[in-house]
């Protein structure tokens, strides 16, 4: 993509008119919630098989994020320019390339692609404040998180700083991030990391920056998009959001949800460009910021560019992922089961209704269990990370779907219990959050527009065969996973209440894998009406409401070969 068609674009606006010739033009690249797709992905944000490679059908990977960053970077500077490369975190977390390299595979190719400056995601907490010392000793830029309070913490408080700085032509770049609050309900930073008030933190670093003389301020964040344009409307003297954490798809292509940049309105009547270019390395994103010689921005544009099969992957790069995804291929490769049907898994869809993925995956953990005396299961919407297409079902896009090493786990809870923990599921369905439940051997209803804590009713639990209403005093048997019963993404519920707990069940992608090879290739799974959300179209598929309960199942977990420089012991992890 030329600059000039960037120059062109439909979202590009001039903040005021007849403004004095501007000074000075910042590129500004940057990626968001790569989820380390180290290898590129198919259409569903998986990773993409030899078939759909041929047929280039293929996106992303860090090779193409290479090429393009590249190839624009050099563009730009022949012509004069200024260029930085940003990423808004979260690179961890989503593939084999981060359960078998934690990490360290991350600082190589962010190192190789050249990056400037990262903010920390809350995904880098996955394996603790060790998984993100990984990252922020291996690379050279700043990894910034500027409303953590790291004075307590002696593993990080020397390797992540607040804010930065960069010289670019000539020019001070100020860098200040934040990381979204819920980091602790949602990963595992340790108690030592202290999380403030994102606003109150980027206001006094936007201060403390200007008071240095910086006069070009960019936020880097990690809360999303919402949070974000909240940021861009509250805090002084930021002249750009550049933004992760929702996986937000913004500009002219279907199914974004807003302009790019998206322009809002601060106290002074300034517009501030939020962007944020959707996850999964899919998307490079490429904003144009022009500044006056007085430092104020006078004009914000660009657009994501689309990394299809048109870019054409750094071969070094392409060389070095074939050569560390060796010892996983086989693993990865292995024929589990079939589907005559897609397994969606769409973000929009598994954190605000019932969707066909979060159906099957709490089908499969309730049937491992049933015969333990378990009624009930219950999956986070955020633990599900991508679809499966039709055909052929790989143990690699099982893992792609589950990613997180979690658990099977099973305890008992009062109906009550339950209750409130469907509650907190929907808290911040407005949100996208993905604490939103997913069941089997349970149905309700869900009303968006309720005040939160009272946005349940109707909750029914199969027995017998029949559906009847939940006994509130009565005492049920639940299949979770184990973030989740250990109070992941606001189970308190289940951390405080549960009784007659184990957390030591199989992987729950085992878990998918083994139920779904018994199910034979006539396998055809659809929604069934067990969620039933007020004033909301059914979810495409959607059988009647009064559709059948639950199934659900699985094997022990599989091992995966000695990696050329293998990472850590896996640990539980947040969605």
């Amino acid at each position: 993509m030329t600059r000039s068609r960037l120059l062109a674009s439909a979202a590009a606006l001039a903040l005021s008119a007849g403004t004095a010739q501007a000074e000075y033009v910042l590129h500004v690249l940057h990626t968001n919630d790569v989820h380390s797709r180290i290898e590129e992905i198919n259409k569903y944000d998986s990773t993409c098989d030899a078939e759909t490679a041929e047929k280039k059908e293929c996106f992303g990977g860090v090779a193409r994020i290479a090429a393009k960053a590249k190839e624009l970077s050099e563009q730009i500077a022949a012509e004069g320019g200024n260029v930085i490369l940003l990423d808004a975190g979260d690179q961890y977390q989503g593939s084999l390339f981060y359960t078998t390299y934690k990490g360290k595979d991350v600082v190589e190719f962010m190192t190789a692609i050249g990056y400037d400056a990262m903010t920390v995601g809350n995904h880098e907490f996955d394996d603790g404040d060790d998984g993100l010392a990984v990252l922020a000793e291996g690379v050279e830029f700043p990894v910034i998180s500027g409303n953590l309070d790291l004075s307590q913490n002696n593993r990080l408080k020397d390797i992540v700083d607040g804010t930065a700085v960069l010289e670019v032509g000539g020019q001070k770049i100020g860098l200040i991030s934040a990381l979204a609050t819920d980091t602790p309900e949602t990963a595992s930073p340790s108690d030592s990391v202290i999380f403030q008030d994102e606003i109150e933190a980027l206001t006094a670093d936007a201060e403390a920056l200007q008071a240095q003389g910086v006069d070009k301020i960019l936020a880097l964040t990690h809360v999303g998009y919402l949070k974000d344009q909240d940021i861009a409307a509250k805090v002084p003297g930021v002249d750009a959001v550049i933004g992760g954490h929702s996986h937000t798809l913004l500009g002219d292509m279907e199914g974004a949800l807003g302009k790019y940049p998206t322009m809002v309105k601060n106290a002074d009547g300034a517009e501030v460009p939020v962007v944020t270019a959707y996850a999964y390395s899919k998307y490079l994103g490429h904003l144009i910021l022009t500044f006056d010689d007085a430092g104020k921005l006078v004009k914000a544009e660009g657009e994501p560019v689309l990394l299809d099969a048109s870019v054409t992957p750094d071969p070094t790069i392409t060389a070095r992922v074939k050569e560390l995804a060796a010892p996983i291929e086989e693993l990865k490769s292995k024929i589990v089961a079939e589907t005559r049907t897609e397994i969606g898994a769409d973000r929009a869809d598994c954190r605000a209704r019932e969707c066909v993925m979060g159906s099957l995956v709490a089908d499969a953990m309730l049937a491992r269990v049933k015969d333990q005396g378990i009624q009930i299961a219950i999956q986070n919407g955020g633990g599900l990370r991508a679809s499966i297409d039709a055909g052929p079902i790989s143990m690699g896009e099982i893992i792609s779907v589950l990613p997180f090493q979690n658990t099977l786990s099973t305890f008992k809870l009062k109906g009550s219990d339950v209750v409130a923990a469907l509650e907190n599921g929907a808290s911040q369905i407005e949100e996208g959050a993905g604490r939103f439940a997913q069941v089997a051997g349970l149905k309700y209803t869900v009303d968006p527009a309720a005040p939160t804590g009272k946005r349940i009713s109707e909750v029914q639990v199969m027995k017998g065969g029949a559906w009847e209403p939940i006994d509130l005093v009565a005492e049920y048997g639940v299949a979770s996973n184990n973030y989740m019963r250990n109070g992941g993404d606001g189970y308190s519920v289940f951390e405080a209440n549960a009784t007659q707990v184990y957390d030591f069940g199989p992987d729950l992608a085992d878990v998918l894998a083994d139920y779904i090879s018994r199910q034979g290739p006539a396998f055809a799974p659809v929604t069934d009406g067990r969620i039933t959300v007020i004033d909301a179209a059914p979810a495409d598929g959607a059988a009647p409401a009064d559709g059948a309960a639950p199934a659900a199942e699985d094997a022990a977990p599989a091992k995966e070969g000695e990696p050329p420089a293998p990472g850590e012991a896996a640990a539980p992890a947040a969605q």
